[in-house]
C-alpha cells in the first residue's frame, strides 16, 4: 500500500518531544494524573476503584458498557449502544470508517484543507478524490454551490471536519441540512470528524449524527477533552457500517484496553468540569496569543 507521509506528524514526531515552547499541540493542554484525580472531587477514588474490579485481560471489545453510554449522551437523537465502537483514537476511527464504506473507483469528496487522513485514505484505497474548499471570502466556510455541482451519482462519501482542522471554522446546523439533503438526493454516506468540539456556544453545536441517517461520526477524548493519553475514540454509524467496521477492528486494533477504556469513561463522566477548565485556559490566554501572533510575519 503507497501512502503518503503526514507532512505535520512527521514534523511532530521530530520535534515535539525536544522543542522549549510546543506551539504545534492540538490538544488543550494536556491534564496530568493529579488533575485527573482531582475531578471526582474524591483524589480519583471512583476510576481507582473501578479498576480495582477490573481483570486486565481484553476487556469490552467494543468499549464498555458505561463508556458507549457517556458516549451516547453527546447526541442529541437516541444512539444504538451497537452502533458505538470503540477505537484506538479518532485516528483509528476515520481508518476503519473509511475502510468500511470506500472502494476502488468510488466517487469521493474531502473538505480542503483538512486532516490528511480524510482524503489521502480514500485516495490510497483506488477512490477518485476531489476536493470541496473551504473559502476565505466566505467566512471560511465551504461553498454549498460547488458541493452540488462536485457531487457525481456515484459519490460515496463526503468528509467533512467539524470544527475544522486547522481553520477552525465549525458548520452550523443549517449547513450540516444542506449538506445532508446533497448527500441524501446520491445516497452517499458523510464522515464527518468531530473531535474538536467548539468551546464557544457549545450548547449550540450539532453532530451530524442527529442531521443525516447516513452520517457517519468520528470523535475521541484526545483534543477538547485533552485526554491523548488514553488513545481511546470512536464511530458511530448505522447498523450496516458498524458491522463492517466490526470485521476491520479485528485486524487492526482488537480493544481499546481495560484501563483506556476506564480512563476515557471516566473522562467523559466529568466533561463539563474539562471543558470548563479549557475555556478558562483558552479565553483567558487570547489576549497574549494574539500579542505574539502580531509579532510575526507569517502568522494571521
Amino acid at each position: 500500500m503507497d501512502i503518503k507521509t503526514i507532512g505535520v506528524e512527521d514534523w511532530l514526531n521530530v520535534w515535539e518531544k525536544s522543542a522549549t515552547w510546543d506551539i504545534a499541540q492540538s490538544t488543550i493542554s494536556s491534564l496530568t494524573m493529579g488533575e485527573l484525580r482531582a475531578l471526582d472531587e474524591q483524589d480519583g477514588a471512583t476510576f481507582y476503584e473501578r479498576l480495582d474490579r477490573e481483570k486486565m485481560n481484553y476487556g469490552w471489545i467494543e468499549g464498555s458498557p458505561e463508556f458507549k453510554a457517556e458516549v451516547a449522551k453527546l447526541y442529541r437523537r437516541e444512539v444504538n449502544p451497537d452502533h458505538i465502537l470503540q477505537t484506538n483514537g479518532c485516528t483509528g476511527a476515520n481508518l476503519n470508517a473509511i475502510m468500511a464504506v470506500v472502494e476502488p473507483g468510488d466517487h469521493v469528496i474531502a473538505e480542503w484543507p483538512t486532516y490528511a487522513p480524510l482524503y489521502e485514505i480514500p485516495r490510497t484505497l483506488g477512490a477518485e478524490v476531489e476536493y470541496w474548499e473551504l473559502r476565505e471570502e466566505l467566512g471560511w466556510k465551504p461553498d454549498i454551490e460547488q458541493l452540488k455541482h462536485l457531487v457525481h451519482p456515484n459519490t460515496k462519501l463526503i468528509c467533512i471536519n467539524n470544527a475544522s482542522n486547522p481553520i477552525g471554522t465549525v458548520l452550523d446546523a443549517d449547513t450540516l441540512g444542506q449538506i445532508a439533503e446533497i448527500a441524501r438526493s446520491v445516497g452517499a454516506y458523510v464522515l464527518c470528524d468531530e473531535v474538536y468540539l467548539p468551546l464557544e456556544n457549545t450548547e449550540s453545536f450539532i453532530s451530524m449524527a442527529d442531521v443525516y441517517e447516513k452520517a457517519i461520526v468520528t470523535n475521541s477524548v484526545s483534543k477538547t477533552y485533552s485526554t491523548p493519553a488514553a488513545r481511546v475514540g470512536w464511530v458511530v454509524a448505522n447498523e450496516e457500517v458498524s458491522n463492517s467496521i466490526r470485521t476491520y477492528r479485528d485486524y487492526t486494533m482488537i480493544c481499546g484496553g481495560v484501563f483506556n477504556d476506564a480512563l476515557a469513561t471516566y473522562v467523559l463522566e466529568h466533561k463539563d468540569k474539562i471543558l470548563e477548565r479549557n475555556r478558562k485556559i483558552v479565553f483567558d490566554n487570547r489576549d497574549i496569543a494574539q500579542a505574539w501572533i502580531d509579532t510575526q510575519s507569517r502568522v494571521s
